[in-house]
């Protein structure tokens, strides 16, 4: 990729699902360090996007997309992944008789697999490192040895994904509304996390309804959507002064319903 080349650049992208266009033709760029939150009211296709950026199969991407150079659309969700793309869900999924060890392990050694500038790890070595980020994230060790999120708080399930995005080192960290249901402390060891990663080589864009969570992360910079466009972007002020005010002055309430008159 040529140098300053944006890491993440979307130009007029559309997506649709199921044939209704959710997000409406926006455009964004990402360079390699930057983190980006993507602010805006329920339903204004926040969510929506970066599933579609991660390739969920029943969402239609029109428009041009690109990642480290490559055209996103052309890959599949397990090739995006191998490129450095991650997405942490709102409501992460759980996996049976899978231990939450032994789905990272496998995770680090495809993708090591599948880029030879990573280094893969031995079963020793790759063990060390994750009871150190278990410890960073004050996570029991015992859920290292649990099926993958079967049990967890919601708390939990979401510090387990921040386990994930430690331990697979991603290049462009997509956090769908990681701080919905956490509570104060689980918020700020989630984000000490996502400053911890902060470096040339992580970028991250965090999709949150609410400031909260941009009290702990900095962000370089805040966009806000509306019914599928971005209306207006700035720096952690302008999340500030959503928090204090809501989205009334882009004609919709928090909830995403049109406001009259």
């Amino acid at each position: 990729m040529p140098k300053n080349s944006p890491l993440l650049s979307l130009k007029r992208l559309r997506v649709s699902v199921e044939g209704k266009e959710v997000v409406k033709g926006i455009d964004l760029m990402i360079r390699e360090g930057e983190i980006h939150a993507l602010m805006g009211p329920n339903g204004s296709g926040k969510s929506t996007l970066v599933h579609a950026l991660m390739g969920h199969p029943s969402y239609e991407m029109k428009g041009e997309v690109k990642f480290l150079g490559k055209d996103l659309c052309q890959l599949s969700p397990d090739a995006r992944a191998a490129r450095g793309l991650f997405l942490a869900f709102q409501y992460p999924r759980e996996l049976a008789g899978v231990s939450l060890r032994s789905f990272l392990f496998a995770s680090q050694s495809a993708l090591a697999a599948a880029d030879k500038s990573r280094k893969r790890l031995s079963l020793p070595a790759f063990s060390a490192v994750l009871e150190a980020k278990m410890k960073d994230l004050k996570m029991d060790p015992s859920f290292a040895e649990r099926s993958l999120n079967q049990g967890f708080s919601g708390g939990e399930k979401k510090k387990a994904e921040m386990l994930q995005m430690a331990m697979l080192s991603p290049r462009l960290a997509l956090l769908d509304e990681t701080d919905s249901g956490l509570d104060i402390d689980a918020l700020q060891i989630v984000g000490e996390e996502v400053e911890s990663l902060r470096s040339p080589k992580f970028s991250a864009l965090i999709v949150t309804h609410y400031a909260r969570l941009l009290e702990v992360i900095t962000p370089d910079h805040v966009h806000v959507m509306v019914r599928g466009k971005i209306v207006e972007s700035g720096g952690k002020e302008l999340a500030q002064k959503l928090e204090r005010e809501g989205y009334a002055r882009y004609g919709v309430t928090d909830e995403g319903n049109i406001l009259l008159g």
